[in-house]
């Protein structure tokens, strides 16, 4: 067991540090110059500064070193949660992420719940039901709600509960009724995905040999889905849930821009326009880390459900 937590986490440790890597590597690669952005945040003009005067404000901001002594600087920073100043804002990168970060995890945490809630109750509403017709209708509502782009349905969202019926503000994140629209907009995709794979696991659980014995058992059958089908078929869907976790926080960039809500979504959305590189590289490294640590967390509930996983040998080559 000690050895599958270690080996797990050590996994996730080379993951995030990768996706650091990667971004660094992609975002210093880009045709942008971080002294012109420095320089117009602090309303100087390129033209006024005399030779020593310039070298001076690159030393200053570090941008006269190397990239690989960037990178080292920038990934011991990181280490120590230090993300460095933004190129625009010239204020440190964790204040900034610090006063967004509210509305973007009530955001995804309210999300993550609907989903979770929406695709377990759809997926064995499919499974329970008897009645062949809407059975089949059940069945087949996940694959229309998954694919519905995200813009799609919160503009549709938009025009007909705010626009139309004026039930709900269009934008803004002001109180729990501008909260219903962006939940919808990313829960309607995740619980689809998360029902599609839970509605299959549940068919090929309930044709196993034990589910046949508990039934003969004179179990009822809700007591043999409850009971014995429901913990066996989540083991699959665990494996989903971890990714659809972090795709409520990736789907808040796109919710955040179009519903004008402040949060680290919209922040990075400026960021990029900007060409903020310390601000983006700062918000893709911690929705990797929000990732990845789902991800961990799921990886180390799977031995509790199903034991055989953590002493499953390895397989020696020959």
């Amino acid at each position: 067991m000690i050895r599958y937590v270690v080996g797990r986490v050590v996994q996730a440790g080379a993951v995030l540090w990768a996706a650091f890597t990667l971004t660094f590597a992609i975002l210093y690669l880009l045709p942008s110059n971080p002294m012109q952005l420095q320089l117009a945040a602090a309303g100087i003009q390129e033209d006024s500064l005399t030779p020593d005067q310039f070298a001076a404000m690159q030393h200053r901001f570090g941008l006269d070193e190397s990239i690989w002594a960037q990178y080292r600087h920038h990934l011991a920073g990181v280490l120590h949660g230090d993300f460095g100043d933004s190129l625009t804002q010239q204020v440190p990168v964790t204040d900034l992420i610090g006063q967004r970060i509210g509305p973007t995890l009530l955001l995804s945490v309210t999300a993550a719940v609907v989903t979770l809630i929406a695709g377990s109750a759809l997926a064995y509403l499919a499974t329970f039901v008897r009645w062949n017709p809407l059975r089949v209708v059940l069945t087949r509502l996940p694959a229309l709600g998954a694919s519905f782009p995200q813009f799609f349905i919160a503009l549709f969202l938009i025009q007909f509960l705010s626009f139309q019926l004026g039930w709900l503000p269009a934008t803004g994140n002001e109180g729990a009724q501008s909260l219903i629209m962006p939940v919808l907009t990313i829960s309607v995709v995740t619980s689809s995905v998360l029902a599609q794979v839970l509605i299959k696991s549940f068919d090929e659980t309930l044709t196993q040999a034990y589910i046949t014995t508990a039934r003969a058992k004179g179990l009822s059958r809700t007591a043999v889905h409850l009971r014995h089908a429901f913990r066996n078929a989540a083991l699959p869907a665990m494996t989903i849930l971890g990714v659809i976790v972090g795709l409520t926080v990736t789907s808040s960039i796109v919710v955040e821009t179009v519903f004008t809500r402040e949060g680290v979504g919209k922040l990075a959305q400026e960021a990029v326009l900007a060409q903020d590189v310390p601000v983006v590289l700062a918000v893709v490294t911690l929705a990797a880390t929000v990732f990845v640590t789902v991800n961990l967390i799921v990886d180390l509930l799977y031995p509790l459900l199903d034991p055989r996983i953590s002493h499953t040998p390895e397989v020696v080559p020959v």
